[in-house]
């Protein structure tokens, strides 16, 4: 997904509270790197883009990048959109069905993120598939988003976030969604992504289809 802006969340009502000045600067300076770091990549490469070159381009100093993203691999990875996606599970009816949520909010997030920039989402989920660094950093990463996500379940189920069936269960989604976009990117990013994250909570709730889709309309 791609980063907010100092607007209002998508995610929430247009009359949330501002955000503050600092906080706004924050994520223009953010915007600011990742924007020039996206700019760079597409013109030399990712290998042979340096920090230095992506606080040149973005008018701010070398220190500057690292005080806001570690490692090149997490400007690429790093987005605003994992405590909005917090917000608005919580913001869901309690007794709708748990993964009628799921679908709801990953829905509503992928229309977001990709209208925003298509092209960047394409890039994003190209490098993941060909740059090693940024697979592995992306594998990391996804322990922060785990633990995020097990909180959720275990405010809407009551039970308790930290036990084994709650981690397996928050793991095996954020894995299916990174194989989803992984998937995506080696197939030439033909199909809707959308259609692809629907494919995958489908797996998640039934279970393997038990027809090939490959064998679908072949002769018996």
């Amino acid at each position: 997904m791609n980063s907010m802006t100092a607007a209002p969340s998508p995610f929430s009502p247009a009359d949330r509270p501002q955000l503050g000045l600092r906080e706004r600067k924050k994520i223009k300076t953010r915007e600011a790197i990742r924007t020039a770091t996206y700019a760079l990549v597409r013109e030399q490469g990712y290998d042979a883009t340096t920090i230095e070159q992506i606080a040149e381009r973005a008018e701010v100093s070398p220190s500057t990048v690292f005080r806001y993203f570690p490692t090149k691999e997490d400007i690429v990875l790093t987005d605003e959109f994992d405590p909005l996606i917090m917000e608005e599970l919580r913001a869901r009816p309690k007794d709708e069905p748990w993964m009628d949520t799921l679908r709801y909010v990953m829905q509503k997030a992928i229309r977001l993120g990709i209208k925003d920039d298509p092209e960047i989402s394409r890039l994003r989920t190209h490098l993941m598939v060909q740059v090693p660094a940024v697979r592995s950093r992306m594998m990391e990463s996804m322990s922060v988003t785990g633990t995020m996500l097990c909180q959720a379940i275990g405010e809407r189920t009551g039970r308790d976030p930290d036990s084994l069936e709650v981690r397996v269960y928050a793991m095996a989604l954020i894995g299916g969604l990174m194989e989803t976009s992984l998937y995506w990117a080696e197939n030439d990013h033909r199909d809707e992504f959308s259609d692809l994250v629907d494919r995958t909570m489908d797996v998640l709730e039934h279970g393997l289809p038990t027809q090939n889709p490959r064998d679908q309309g072949s002769p018996a």
